[in-house]
């Protein structure tokens, strides 16, 4: 197996990574060249136990304290520095028993993928998650409204790419309309802004969405803004996972009075970043990912069924408006994601932080539709409450039929010849080389 060089988590350099913008450009680094190359021989890669001692080595180099989780050279010493971070009170106990459920599932998970030294990939993989994990336990990171993907000195994109790789089955996993991802890289490219309007499945959302066009959309992959929730940015789990992520963090709906007496503040919280993206609409060449739902779907209680939450009609229409008041050409794309067996979320929405993180090994799925003119959507319309009611309803129909054609893909077993005449199927180009 391929070792990852120590620069492709940490720099020693100022400069920030640069992307082109060009649709078949993937990055400007040569260590991401080699490990696009590195990616397309081995679809599950993550990275290998000496990459990992690169890393530390490196850490040490820029002054980062060394760690009793990045020093561990098997599962005993990962574990039993879990339990000396608890004894020495650094580690507090429902953050050190998640991490120890998390290390059991991860692994279970890694293991049934039947892939190459899926044991030293469970090792390599979450030494560096607990490090990143506990380091933030000891200071921790605040999310600004807007907040960039952290690359350096410490890679959280590609942390987080290599982490939820050996969970999905590329073997089984399906794009929907790979050309129209092209065609917005286009529009992109000439300064226009690009929205999604998702369904969403899991904490891993970005992460397989990112997977499944790295080679074939790259600028896609690593330039998305997402609409988070807070969940995902104060959950010390889930932390150093949002750090590589490009978010605009809002507070759901879900959960604004959850404590009454701080939902003045969330939504003042919210009004600033609604402020933040405005401004990054209005300088063009922006997309940014959303789902209406306001949450994660969820199966159906008796049938168990998963299908996407209805989307917010509000919510989408102010989407639409800002869209609309960038001064920039803007489009609108209805986009299906189905990766809820990777990692579930729990039954119901649940008010506390800290939940049972449950993991799987399994194909997944993305696709987008042509955009849904709202003109066209709602000439019938009598009025502007019907307009936006009838504009999110089409949208998240188009959603719902293509999530229909991704689960008869992926769980029906029915591939490729699940395509219908609005959803064209193609798998993820690991699997070509």
């Amino acid at each position: 197996m391929s070792i990852l060089s120590p620069s492709l988590f940490f720099s020693t350099t100022t400069p920030r990574l640069r992307v082109s913008l060009s649709p078949t450009s993937t990055s400007t680094s040569s260590s991401s060249t080699a490990l696009l190359r590195c990616r397309r021989r081995f679809p599950c890669f993550a990275v290998s136990g000496a990459a990992a001692e690169s890393v530390r080595d490196a850490a040490e180099k820029l002054g980062y304290e060394r760690s009793a989780f990045i020093d561990a050279r098997s599962e005993k010493d990962l574990l039993s520095g879990i339990q000396r971070e608890l004894e020495a009170g650094t580690l507090p106990r429902p953050i050190a028993q998640s991490m120890e459920e998390l290390y059991q599932n991860y692994k279970n998970a890694v293991l049934s993928s039947g892939v190459p030294h899926a044991e030293d990939i469970v090792l390599a993989n979450m030494r560096i998650a607990f490090d990143r994990m506990f380091s933030d336990v000891k200071e921790p990171f605040e999310f600004s409204p807007y907040h960039e993907a952290i690359k350096e000195p410490f890679n959280y994109y590609l942390f987080g790419q290599n982490y939820i790789r050996p969970l999905i089955n590329f073997r089984e996993s399906y794009v929907g309309n790979v050309s129209i991802f092209s065609a917005m890289e286009e529009q992109l490219k000439q300064g226009e802004n690009v929205i999604f309007i998702s369904n969403h499945q899991s904490e891993a959302d970005p992460a397989v969405i990112a997977l499944l066009l790295e080679t074939t959309n790259p600028y896609i992959s690593e330039n998305i803004i997402y609409v988070a929730g807070d969940r995902v940015i104060t959950d010390p789990l889930c932390k150093p996972f949002s750090m590589g992520r490009n978010l605009l963090c809002v507070y759901s709906k879900k959960h604004m009075n959850d404590v009454p007496e701080l939902a003045d503040m969330k939504r003042r919280a919210n009004t600033r970043s609604l402020k933040e993206m405005a401004l990054l609409l209005r300088g063009g060449s922006k997309i940014i990912w959303i789902a209406p739902s306001g949450g994660r779907d969820r199966p159906d209680p008796i049938t168990n069924q998963w299908f996407p939450a209805p989307f917010d009609a509000t919510s989408l229409d102010n989407m639409r408006r800002l869209v609309d008041h960038a001064g920039v050409v803007g489009h609108i794309y209805p986009l299906a994601i189905l990766c809820h067996d990777i990692m579930p979320p729990p039954p119901q929405v649940e008010k506390d932080i800290g939940e049972k993180r449950l993991i799987g090994y399994h194909g997944t799925g993305i696709s987008v539709a042509p955009e849904i003119n709202f003109q066209e959507a709602t000439a019938t319309c009598g009025s502007a409450e019907e307009a936006k009611i009838a504009y999110s309803q089409a949208m998240y129909d188009s959603v719902c039929e293509q999530y229909n054609v991704l689960q008869s893909a992926i769980n029906e077993a029915k591939g490729l010849e699940a395509s219908t005449p609005n959803v064209s199927l193609s798998q993820p180009l690991q699997l070509l080389d």
